[in-house]
Parts: C-alpha cells; sequence; structure tokens
C-alpha cells in the first residue's frame, strides 16, 4: 500500500457553511494550485502520493468536499451539486488561492466546470485562470448512462472474474486481512484501468453513497456541453483511451471551450497510476506554458 507522507499544513474551514478539512504540500513561494478529488462523496488522499509530483515546483492544495472524507458533515438539507460550488469558492478566498488554478480530478472535472460556469455568470465567484480536467465525469446525463453500462460490463468480464476466483481461493483472507481488504478494493476499481490486472498498490478510499447519490440528483437530465462556449480561459481536458467514461463526452467539452485536448492511448480512468510519467509531464508542460510570466 502506497505511504502517503504528512502535508506542510493542514486546516479545517470557517467560511463554508460546513467545516472542510484541507492540506497543504510544498512550500511558498511556490505558484498555487488547488486540486479537486472525484467522487462526489469521496476524498483527497486517494490522489496521494502520485499527484505530489507536482509539489516538486508548486504549492498543492487539497480539500475534501462536503459529506467525504473529513469532512463527513453535511448539513440540513441533501447535498446538491450548488453547495459543492458555494464551498469550492469559500475556500478559494479563505486560502487566498487567487489567482486560481484547478486541476480537477473525475467528478472534479465535472466540478470545475460548474464553478467556472457559475464565475462566469455571478462575479461574486472568484474565477479560474486556468484549469486542467484529467478524465472528467460525463458531461451529460446520457454519457454518464453509457459510463455505468460500460462500467457494469466490465465487472462482469471474465478477466475480473478470473481475479476475483483467485482472490477467493488464496487463502488471504485468513492468513492476512488487511491485505485481503486491500485487493477486495482494487477489484472494486478494477473496471476503470485499461488491464485489471494493474489495479493495484493503490490508497483505498470509501465514497460516502446518499452524498453521491444525492449530488447526482441535483444535476437532472443535465447537459454542460453547450453552455462551455461561454467559457473563455486556458483549459486542458485529458483523457486514458480505454476510460469507461465515453472519450466523446470530453472531446465534445474540450471543442466547445476551444480548449487542448490530449489523449492517452495506454490509459484507462487513472492515468495517475497507469501513465504517470506521459500524464504528468504534459500537465508540467501546460502550466509552464500558462504561467503569467511565460514568455
Amino acid at each position: 500500500m502506497n505511504r502517503i507522507p504528512p502535508p506542510q499544513a493542514s486546516g479545517t474551514t470557517t467560511s463554508t457553511a460546513v467545516p472542510l478539512y484541507w492540506c497543504r504540500y510544498g512550500e511558498p513561494p511556490a505558484p498555487r494550485l488547488l486540486l479537486l478529488h472525484g467522487g462526489p462523496g469521496a476524498h483527497h488522499d486517494y490522489m496521494l502520493p502520485q499527484f505530489l509530483r507536482l509539489a516538486t515546483d508548486y504549492q498543492l492544495y487539497f480539500y475534501d468536499q462536503r459529506g467525504g472524507g473529513r469532512s463527513r458533515e453535511t448539513g440540513e438539507a441533501e447535498v446538491g451539486w450548488q453547495h459543492h460550488v458555494d464551498d469550492l469558492a469559500h475556500v478559494v478566498r479563505e486560502l487566498s488561492l487567487e489567482p486560481l488554478t484547478i486541476i480537477g480530478y473525475s467528478w472534479g472535472g465535472l466540478l470545475a466546470l460548474l464553478y467556472a460556469l457559475q464565475a462566469h455568470r455571478d462575479a461574486r465567484y472568484p474565477a479560474p485562470r486556468r484549469m486542467v480536467l484529467v478524465d472528467p465525469a460525463p458531461l451529460s446525463r446520457p454519457f454518464r448512462e453509457a459510463f455505468e453500462d460500460e462500467f457494469a460490463r466490465r465487472q462482469r468480464s471474465e478477466a475480473i472474474r478470473e481475479l476475483r476466483e483467485d482472490l477467493q481461493q488464496s487463502g488471504m483472507r485468513d492468513r492476512d486481512p488487511e491485505a485481503w481488504r486491500q485487493k477486495q478494493f482494487e477489484l472494486g476499481v478494477a473496471p476503470y484501468f485499461t488491464r485489471p490486472e494493474a489495479a493495484t498498490d493503490l490508497t483505498p478510499f470509501r465514497v460516502t453513497a446518499r452524498v453521491q447519490q444525492s449530488v447526482w440528483n441535483s444535476l437532472g437530465d443535465y447537459d454542460l456541453i453547450p453552455d462551455l462556449a461561454v467559457l473563455h480561459l486556458p483549459a486542458f481536458f485529458i483523457h486514458g483511451r480505454h476510460d469507461p467514461i465515453p472519450i466523446e463526452s470530453t472531446e465534445q467539452g474540450a471543442s466547445a471551450m476551444r480548449a487542448r485536448l490530449l489523449v492517452l492511448e495506454g490509459s484507462g480512468h487513472v492515468p495517475y497510476v497507469e501513465q504517470p510519467d506521459a500524464l504528468f509531464g504534459a500537465i508540467e508542460q501546460y502550466l509552464a506554458e500558462t504561467a503569467p510570466n511565460h514568455g
């Protein structure tokens, strides 16, 4: 299992409607990046330690979104996408993250786009200066349904069935219960990978199911793609060729924003594990090229 180093700073927000855990890796005066984890209802640390590669040249700020991880409090109402957008604005202000660069992964990529659209409509929300969207969650309800069908198909695949049988017959459950739980988790997320057997040495996470469901319900029959044309900011979309999320979702989002797009041929939904050098090399190059003092 991956060993996650302690952050250089951490705390709990005081300006949000409910307290949110945050942490920082990297030291001033390096430029600041805000990283948004997936879910909804998950927590930041499953992106570690791999994303810490960026902490060599940047300060990385993470926070656990409302209802997950160390930010389990949700408030009185069910958590919807607008709660997450409002929380994000408070986090940006409280942690002094402007000029704002967002790196959003999976649901975090969709959240970044929802937030950017809100900031476009309402000047009270600090607008992003640039964004990197890594395998963003489906940008419309039909693409989400296609993803769910493909993920279920992969779960039923012969390759994953064989891996489950091998684990069941291994005796690991009695011999090493912690290792068995780790393998169970990895098999649960194996459909996200190009090759199911590559889902190893992962940092496990839990999703708060009721939060996840309430956020998706709040989006209804959503379709962000037509709205993205109003956004005029640098953006970089990255998508694994073998991601169960349809690549057309990301392609259409990038096209609507006239944004840069990179397809990682040897990756599924988890490029920071499957293709880390290609992923982080591309992100580092993009950040350098779009830095305020570049050129």
